[in-house]
């Protein structure tokens, strides 16, 4: 089992990243916040979860062992993959996750690409005891701060869940309104989820 790799980071795509470890570079595929804070040449330090399959294996990258243990608490409900966990926490950060399912909050699970209403009253259920109670107090339910850049960053996310570059940069741009009016730094998380919004209604 591989807990966390250590070293410069060799390369970056819009959902994965490349450290060097030990002269080999190791694939981690990543949510656009773990992405969002590696640098090209910067030394990182990333949690990490290995999926074996029959014919693959994948190492999920995390910016913490929160994220990870969330990732992997994830995986225990019926239905639930790794892509699909890693979507959850691509929308949601785990303090955020928590809390959806404490408060049963639906809406936040269906804003998950994949998620259905039926299958979020499914996680409700499975997950009640699982994922355990917020860590945190007030604050936004959904998403994370970030500083700058949140532009590449949602158009990231939407890429990695597997929309076209095309219609990753509309529905930026139909978001972008919301952003600029937000007051102090717009949540990632919350655009991503306006910006899925806007592309279920197109599609």
């Amino acid at each position: 089992m591989i807990a966390f790799v250590s070293g410069p980071v060799a390369a970056l795509a819009p959902d994965a990243a490349v450290v060097e470890v030990g002269g080999v570079g190791m694939a981690l595929q990543c949510t656009p916040n773990t992405l969002s804070a590696l640098r090209v040449g910067q030394q990182a330090r990333l949690a990490t979860s290995l999926v074996v399959r029959e014919d693959s294996l994948t190492l999920y990258g995390f910016a913490d062992d929160d994220e990870k243990q969330t990732f992997e608490l994830l995986q225990t409900a019926s239905g639930v993959g790794p892509r699909l966990a890693q979507a959850m926490l691509a929308v949601h950060s785990p303090d955020a996750l928590r809390r959806a399912v404490a408060t049963a909050d639906e809406k936040a699970l269906t804003a998950v690409p994949g998620i259905g209403k039926k299958g979020a009253q499914k996680l409700l259920l499975e997950l009640k005891d699982r994922l355990g109670a917020p860590l945190g107090t007030g604050g936004p339910a959904i998403g994370t701060a970030v500083t700058s850049g949140w532009r590449d960053q949602l158009h990231a996310a939407l890429i990695g869940l597997g929309y076209a570059t095309r219609e990753a940069d509309e529905a930026v741009a139909a978001v972008t309104p919301q952003a600029e009016a937000a007051d102090g730094t717009p949540q990632v998380g919350q655009l991503l989820k306006a910006a899925l919004q806007t592309l279920n209604r197109t599609r």
